[in-house]
């Protein structure tokens, strides 16, 4: 007997789950599906959230005894060489106060599955362990619900968010989003370094639950448009490089062996010394930018958080995006119910939401900054060792002036770089931004 519900949500990571919540919360008899064992089990530990659009879906969730690892005191910049780098931070008392919980992290497995649980008490109904392998369509093509792969596991709905990650073969097969060229996604390892908390707090110099998060460009990625991140943990440090998948295939650069190295660059070998590997993952992420985010929406279904390419290159945002999203997914939805029309006329909002709102608006002003990583590949190759001779022979007392410093530097410099090349770099950077 085919079951039936208002709406099916497929995947229960944060798009998907913030819209469950929003819906359950409001009476509307949903169900959740979902490929792992349970809610964050193709996670590992290490990510980032932020709190002010948690906060947007449960208002006092920091009452409900989240599992918060850190939260984020202080946030570093790394532009490092083969042999050293550039390190910028800033710590504020005010993110242990007043702005506490604006960002912190998670151990995404044990975050994904208490978040689950607070959808689940508000009575959505989330379901692991299973596989949608297609979906229901009416005559006309509007979408009618999901077909799984559990015996009589065709489910009814209203309404179908998709919210499967960026990798969905549910998306690519249905064709409402085109499976990612290499050039528009990376790829990324991750890996968990376990360590005392007390070693922990005196190498990042932190309080027993405070944090902080560095974020990495340069010569780690071994010329490849890429970055790399290190996370603070209560117990743990989550290590993650990753670059273009286009770039990899290039290079013939196999991604564990790039981590291995990053692993014992010198600003990142003291900080992991006597750690003990726990965990080790590869993923994709979603960099292709605005100009490449999909249609969201059409009779009957809508797409939110990474299935629907949403997600912040520059500053490594994608969690916020996934819960604003599936928010308003929710919300559309919603206004949909009110009449009974689910047509893609009636759940185009979706999108004006997404407008009014920061997520289309921010990947809006950075829709130039992939294409700016692509084209410039000097920042990750020749200007790296450059910026490095520089702050060595400016920090090296050895007799010489300064001025003749200066003069070698640039010399130096204008070996790879005419004053033309960086002038368009430089341009190029500022409207990217």
């Amino acid at each position: 007997m085919t079951q039936r519900f208002e709406v099916a949500i497929v995947g229960a990571g944060p798009a998907g789950i913030s819209a469950a919540y929003t819906l359950a919360d409001r009476g509307v008899k949903v169900v959740v599906l979902e490929r792992g064992e349970f809610p964050g089990a193709k996670n590992i530990s290490g990510g980032v959230l932020y709190g002010h659009d948690l906060a947007r879906i449960i208002p006092d969730f920091a009452d409900r005894n989240p599992p918060i690892e850190r939260n984020i005191v202080e946030s570093r910049i790394w532009y490092l060489t083969e042999d050293g780098g550039y390190n910028v931070s800033y710590r504020d008392r005010i993110f242990e106060s007043e702005r506490r919980h604006n960002v912190f992290t998670v151990g995404r497995a044990k975050f994904d599955r208490w978040f689950a649980d607070q959808a689940s008490e508000k009575g959505a109904f989330v379901v692991p362990s299973t596989v949608v392998t297609d979906l229901l369509r009416d005559e006309n093509g509007k979408v009618t619900g999901v077909r799984t792969d559990r015996p009589d596991g065709d489910l009814e709905a209203d309404a179908v968010i998709l919210a499967d990650g960026v990798n969905s073969p549910l998306a690519a097969k249905t064709g409402f989003r085109p499976e990612p060229a290499p050039e528009h996604v990376a790829l990324a390892v991750k890996e968990v370094i376990e360590l005392p908390e007390e070693t922990i707090r005196e190498r990042f110099n932190v309080g027993e639950t405070d944090g902080v998060t560095t974020e990495i460009l340069g010569s780690v990625t071994e010329g490849m448009n890429g970055v790399a991140v290190i996370y603070t943990n209560r117990k743990s440090l989550s290590l993650c490089i990753g670059a273009n998948l286009a770039d990899f295939a290039e290079k013939k650069i196999k991604p564990y062996e790039m981590m291995e190295r990053f692993k014992t660059h010198p600003m990142v070998a003291p900080l992991i010394r006597d750690g003990k590997p726990r965990e080790y993952m590869a993923h994709w992420l979603a960099e292709a930018g605005y100009d490449k985010i999909p249609p969201l929406y059409g009779d009957g279904w809508l797409i939110a958080g990474d299935s629907g390419m949403l997600f912040n290159t520059l500053h490594r945002e994608g969690s916020n995006m996934a819960m604003v999203s599936g928010k308003m997914a929710a919300e559309t939805i919603l206004e949909a119910r009110k009449t009974g029309d689910f047509s893609g006329s009636s759940l185009r909002d979706y999108v004006r939401r997404l407008e009014k709102d920061v997520v289309l608006p921010d990947l809006k002003k950075y829709r130039r900054f992939n294409s700016f990583l692509h084209n410039h590949k000097e920042i990750f190759t020749t200007l790296p060792p450059a910026f490095g001779f520089a702050a060595r022979e400016m920090l090296t007392v050895n007799g010489v002036p300064k001025k003749d410093k200066q003069k070698k530097i640039w010399r130096n410099l204008r070996k790879d770089h005419s004053l033309l090349s960086l002038l368009r770099l430089l341009r190029d950077a500022r409207r990217s931004v």
